[in-house]
């Protein structure tokens, strides 16, 4: 069985076209080489906002606070799909249909393990599917945990380093993406 850090990601230009391969190891290897990856937000019937606290196993930022789950298409994998598999794997809830809220772009080394996550991510949101209780694979996430959007920005600010790196942009992705519509919704 091979590991997560021997899975192929797609290495990507600026601009997110495609430009090779790499294993997950390999691209989070020093300096770090720009890569396709998502950032998926689930919301639960409230609007509340379902937050992972990363395993300590993880060989970037483990123990730190992120999004509900994070992942990276394989090499000319549909991005929603990818996402649903990681949901699936990692939180343990499966159909949630996902919208892309937008793309960020970053890099952060982790000053523990020294990897370096430089990605081309793409934020998606989707709703909790009725009926379905996230069962964490403790391999992965050490903890759950609910937050509104307001709540999340204000703990971001006051104490970063309990949060993933890409958490803040991802968020702001999603609450530009939440205005949107909300301004859509106002203008009919």
């Amino acid at each position: 069985m091979t590991s997560r850090e021997d899975h192929l990601v797609e290495l990507v230009d600026s601009h997110g076209g495609p430009v090779g391969a790499a294993t997950v190891e390999q691209a989070h290897q020093p300096p770090g080489e720009l890569h396709r990856a998502f950032s998926v937000f689930l919301s639960g019937p409230d609007g509340r906002l379902l937050l992972q606290q990363r395993a300590s196993a993880k060989t970037r930022f483990p123990l730190r606070w992120a999004n509900t789950c994070c992942g990276h298409p394989a090499p000319g994998e549909d991005l929603a799909a990818a996402a649903g598999r990681r949901l699936t794997e990692e939180i343990g809830v499966e159909g949630v249909s996902l919208v892309e809220a937008g793309l960020y772009t970053y890099r952060a080394q982790d000053p523990d393990t020294l990897r370096v996550e430089h990605e081309y991510d793409h934020v998606l949101i989707g709703d909790l599917p009725g009926g379905q209780v996230p069962r964490p694979d403790p391999a992965e996430v050490a903890a759950l945990r609910w937050v509104d959007l307001a709540e999340l920005r204000g703990a971001l600010a006051a104490d970063p380093e309990s949060y993933a790196p890409w958490l803040a942009g991802v968020a702001e992705c999603l609450a530009r993406y939440l205005r949107r519509g909300e301004e859509s919704a106002g203008d009919r």
